[in-house]
């Protein structure tokens, strides 16, 4: 993979007509490093949020060796580059063929349900098998997230008791988990979702091998700004402690958006300007969907070349428009940009390192695989660098 020092040195030297995408290796490092020096457990990385080679490279490279899947091409991205990486399967629904491939090809022990049908169907298509991990999900409340997860999966605690002493039955190891939604905006849903765990434990007397508190870690937005990272950990322990199990279970995560959300940026071209209407050459069916349907805001920083173009002071905010016949191709931003911004600038949009590659499409033909690394900051980042320095495992 070709590499820059800068997005504005890749643009200046190849003055890109496509979308670009960028991959920072140092941002991984650094939310990595992160969340293994201060979260009470063990890291499992959603690899739905951003499955590029180079990205769980990086991550096996600074110890992260489990991993969150949800398909078999999933397990078989992350096979490909260690076969000794566990993978549990947390999707809640999964086809008979899907579980048995997982695990008689792939050696996959873990798996999460939420209702006994599935579990009828994990037995079946493991043979029944005597060396299972089984994880209940319970639906807790996803009130601070701005993405819900909780009308499609998980069993409500009422449900939820029965099916763990079942599942006690059939596994070898038991495990309790929930998801607080995806960009969770407040460490209390953490808190709420250890105490509805520290209920069904109270009430069935089974005390879990593994607590699981999902993914949901946010990362920071021009319009959605959080509490430090630092915050949520903190509410996390004390919850756990607030539980008084003598011996507490393992605790794991599965943190996606935080741990690549900064590593990922597009650069992007005008190709038209309409008063405070940019066109530009990427869109909702690219790597920009999150701008479009959840209306995300992006960072955005108009990017300087060589010319010898003055740069506005005066910050304008601007709806986006991409390439595709499609009105639904639309950003509404705001997104700020110099007020001189015009046809043919580059700008570049950050915080694309969740979700922007796995979303794309080739609607209307417009397609670019562009992708380089870059050695810059992010526009916006959630980790201070001095505290929570990158490091590699040799």
């Amino acid at each position: 993979m070709q590499k820059f020092k800068s997005v504005e040195e890749l643009v200046n030297r190849l003055k890109p007509d496509r979308p670009v995408y960028c991959i920072r290796k140092n941002s991984i490092l650094s939310a990595s490093n992160f969340f293994q020096k201060n979260f009470p457990g063990k890291i499992l990385y959603a690899v739905k949020t951003n499955p590029h080679p180079e990205v769980i490279k990086t991550l096996i490279q600074t110890g992260i060796n489990q991993f969150d899947v949800a398909s078999i091409e999933e397990i078989k991205i992350i096979k490909k580059f260690s076969k000794s990486a566990k993978c549990s399967y947390m999707h809640t629904v999964k086809s008979r063929e899907s579980i048995n491939e997982a695990y008689f090809k792939y050696g996959v022990k873990t798996f999460s349900l939420d209702t006994k049908d599935e579990l009828i169907k994990i037995i079946e298509s493991t043979n029944n098998a005597k060396d299972l991990e089984l994880f209940v999900r319970v639906a807790v409340s996803n009130e601070h997230a701005e993405i819900d997860l909780s009308k499609k999966f998980g069993a409500v605690t009422s449900e939820a008791l029965g099916l763990l002493r079942l599942v006690k039955q059939y596994s070898h190891k038991i495990g309790l988990s929930f998801h607080v939604g995806s960009q969770c905006m407040h460490p209390i849903s953490y808190s709420k979702g250890i105490n509805e765990i520290g209920n069904i434990i109270k009430k069935t007397k089974i005390i879990p091998n593994y607590i699981n508190i999902g993914g949901g870690f946010p990362t920071i937005y021009p319009d959605l700004i959080p509490q430090s990272l630092r915050s949520y950990m903190s509410e996390i322990k004390k919850s756990l402690g607030n539980l008084n199990i003598e011996n507490l279970p393992q605790i794991i995560c599965e943190p996606g958006r935080a741990l690549v959300a900064e590593s990922g940026s597009t650069i992007v071209r005008v190709n038209l300007r309409k008063k405070q209407k940019l066109y530009i050459n990427e869109g909702t069916y690219g790597t920009l969907f999150d701008a479009g349907t959840p209306n995300i805001v992006f960072p955005s920083k108009l990017i300087k070349d060589n010319s010898s173009k003055i740069i506005s002071k005066k910050m304008t905010a601007f709806d986006f428009y991409g390439p595709t016949c499609d009105s639904m191709d639309y950003m509404k931003g705001p997104f700020l940009l110099p007020n001189n911004i015009r046809e043919n600038d580059y700008i570049e949009l950050g915080q694309l390192g969740s979700y922007g590659l796995t979303f794309r499409t080739q609607f209307n033909g417009y397609y670019s695989d562009e992708i380089y690394e870059v050695e810059d900051n992010p526009i916006m980042s959630m980790y201070d660098k001095n505290s929570d320095k990158a490091t590699l495992v040799a």
